[in-house]
Parts: structure tokens; sequence; C-alpha cells
């Protein structure tokens, strides 16, 4: 796809991609680099990916990454329950198997990345919050992603049928290596401005009030100014704007804001520091209107 033709088509399925991320993901399909897309949680990095994939019509493989998670979890396991039932029925049969009959592909579970070069057309690869997982995955992913073969010790070597479009995710819960970024494209995914999150809101949720929704946008621009520990993302003013619509709230007032306060603000303290002063986050909410 041309850039003008992807950028459409990611609005199409719902995602108002700045022109920055969109120049990023065309060139993530045409010169087959991965592409780091790091920022605050909730700005819509993992939901790009997603959208990408459907934007190509091509199937979306995710890797979610955590503390401890190493090579052979992310690559492949050996199904185990079934090998066992298959040696008890060789021994029923009075058959003596060989490690290959034993450790062959109709055992291997394919996890994420040999799912990912398996494909026959080429997935797009979400590795989600690389940053949460530790320094020694993140060297594993730098052989992977420079020669785009994987070896299993009782099959041997997997190339890559198609190399896959990959999007990396990072929240910056710790800094990542100087190789693993060279290896990457990268954008500064940040929280969009309210004029660019009133068209997000409009264009995933059409049906609600124009003048809710800037009131909404209005309000949330300036939640994110307040010394919080959890800013709300666009994920939360989607929730917000969905929970209005569905309580056939036509605008933001106190009582409002207070009921529904939980769908943007996920901490206590959080709350505590907002209810304090509702006449401000609703001056804000008019100001956006």
């Amino acid at each position: 796809m041309t850039l003008p033709e992807l950028h459409g088509a990611l609005r199409e399925h719902g995602y108002v991609a700045s022109a920055p991320l969109a120049t990023a993901l065309t060139l993530v399909t045409r010169l087959g680099r991965p592409l780091l897309l790091e920022g605050p949680a909730g700005v819509g990095k993992t939901e790009a990916a997603k959208t990408l994939a459907r934007s190509l019509d091509t199937r979306l493989i995710r890797l979610q990454c955590y503390e401890g998670l190493d090579a052979s979890t992310a690559l492949y396991e050996w199904n185990y329950p079934r090998q066992l039932l298959r040696l008890r029925l060789w021994e029923q049969q009075g058959t003596a198997p060989s490690e290959q009959d034993l450790y062959g592909p109709d055992f291997l579970l394919r996890r994420p990345l040999l799912e990912a070069i398996s494909q026959p057309v080429a997935p797009v690869l979400l590795i989600d919050e690389v940053d949460r997982a530790d320094e020694a995955f993140e060297a594993f992913l730098l052989e992977l992603l420079s020669e785009w073969q994987i070896s299993i010790p009782e099959l041997g070597t997997f190339s890559a049928v198609t190399r896959p479009h990959v999007i990396l995710t990072s929240n910056r819960a710790r800094e990542l290596s100087d190789a693993l970024r060279r290896r990457c494209l990268y954008l500064w995914v940040d929280y969009p401005s309210p004029e660019q999150e009133l068209e997000i809101v409009r264009a995933r949720l059409p049906d609600l009030d124009a003048r809710l929704a800037r009131q909404l946008t209005g309000a949330v621009a300036y939640l994110r100014g307040l010394p919080l520990s959890k800013p709300p993302g666009v994920a939360e003013t989607l929730d917000w704007a969905e929970a209005l619509v569905t309580l056939h709230r036509g605008e933001l007032d106190a009582a409002t804001v207070q009921d529904t306060l939980g769908c943007i603000l996920k901490l206590r303290e959080d709350q505590q520091l907002v209810g304090r002063d509702l006449r401000k986050v609703l001056d804000a909410a008019l100001r956006g209107a």
C-alpha cells in the first residue's frame, strides 16, 4: 500500500493515525523493518498494530511480554500430554519409538515467534510491551530480527516463509538497548491534542452528540495536566464516551462526572484529587464545547 492508501485504510477501520505514525507503518510494510512504538500507556500503540493487520487483511500474531519470559516460551513447546498418550499407545503395541518419533512436527506447539515466521502470507507480529521482558530475551530478539530463522534442536532450522511486519511497543518501564533500537524504525507516540482526540472519538463513536464529544475531550485534556499517577489514555476517553452514550447522558455535569469517574481514573488517589474540585473539570469541558 502507498502512504495515502494505508492512511485511508486505517481510518476506515476506525483508527485516526497521525501523519508520522501512518508514514512509519507504511515504511514497515515497504522496507520490511521492525517499528518500535514508544510512549505512555493508553495512547494507541497496540491498537495501531491491530488496525494495521485489519487494513492489510492479514493475521495478527501477538506476543505479550512479561518479566521472566524466555525464548522457548515465545518460540515453541512440546505437547507433553500428547507425547505421553502416544508413548502409552506404543507400549501397548509393543513398539519402541525413536527420539524422532517422539519429537516430530505432530507434537510441536508453535508459539507466537515460530508461528509468525511460518505464515505463507506476511502477518503483523506484535511484540507488546517489550520493556517488561528482561535483557536476555531482548538479546534473543536481536538475533531473530536479524536472521529471521529459528533453530529447534530436534527438528532443525526454520527460516521465515515470509518476513512478518513487526511492531514492538514499549511504555518505557525500562530502557531498551541501543542494539535493539538500531534495528528498528522508531516513533514516540504521545497523547493526542484535544482536536485529534475529538476526531478519534467521532470516528469510533459517530452517534455521540458533537457537543458532548467536545466536552469530553476538553475535560480529558485538563485531567492529563494534573499530577495524576495514571493519566487517562485514549482508551479511557473512549470508555467514558461509550458509558455516557449507554447512560443516555447529553452533557457533562457534576453528578455525571462523579458517577462515571471510574471510566477514566483507575486509582483511588487520582479520583480523590479530581473530586476535590469537579468545578474545574466542568469548566474545562465547557471551554472545549
